[in-house]
């Protein structure tokens, strides 16, 4: 089974993958951000823009999908913002087409709950300790000028299914997908700081440089 965590730059989509990875024996991350980041670093700056616009970009993703899901036996988890109806179905529809029991969920919110957690991640708080509550979020501006975007295309009911985050925890959304999904997770057992020690921990991991 793939599960493909869907949702706005900033919307908790990879701490979501990590804490379902973290609870479901056998379960592995696959991120399809990191053939994008292959196919940036073989590109001249100038000529770099959204590597989705890339066919390479859309066929790798969909042929490393295809073989983890037939040769792994365990779950897939695939986070990653997606919103071209036409680059959905070359993806997640190629590989429903292919056979494979696809799991697809939005992870929505306000607004004003996203950008909070954008300036939350990685360097956030240092940047508002210095700068201020209301200092520019210019580490995140392209998160910040696709927001609207993926909101309003995300809210559509090709990209059910969604889910509200706005007052759920991490651990809450990935019990909810994996209900969803008919997975049982482990419990979380973790204290309010280890979980919030783990998640700075899942971020510090990813921050892109």
């Amino acid at each position: 089974m793939l599960l493909w965590i869907n949702g706005p730059f900033g919307g908790g989509k990879t701490q979501t993958a990590y804490e379902i990875r973290r609870r479901l024996p056998g379960s592995v991350v696959c991120d399809p951000e990191r053939v994008g980041f292959g196919l940036h670093r073989m590109t001249p700056p100038a000529l770099r823009g959204d590597f989705q616009d890339f066919p390479a970009w859309r066929q790798g993703v969909y042929e490393v999908l295809d073989l983890v899901l037939t040769k792994h036996p365990g779950t897939v988890i695939a986070p990653m913002t997606l919103v071209e109806p036409a680059y959905f179905r070359e993806t997640v529809g190629r590989l429903r087409e292919r056979g494979h029991d696809v799991r697809h969920f939005a992870l929505l919110a306000e607004r004003r709950t996203v950008l909070r957690r954008l300036r939350e991640r990685n360097f956030g708080h240092a940047v508002g300790f210095v700068a201020g509550r209301d200092a520019p979020l210019r580490r995140e501006s392209f998160a910040v000028a696709k927001l609207d975007r993926c909101l309003e295309r995300l809210s559509g009911p090709e990209f059910a299914d969604h889910v509200w985050t706005d007052r759920l925890t991490v651990p809450q959304v990935a019990d909810h997908i994996a209900a969803t999904a008919g997975l049982g997770l482990a419990p979380n057992t973790d204290s309010a700081l280890q979980g919030r020690l783990r998640r700075t921990w899942t971020s510090l991991k990813h921050i892109r440089l």
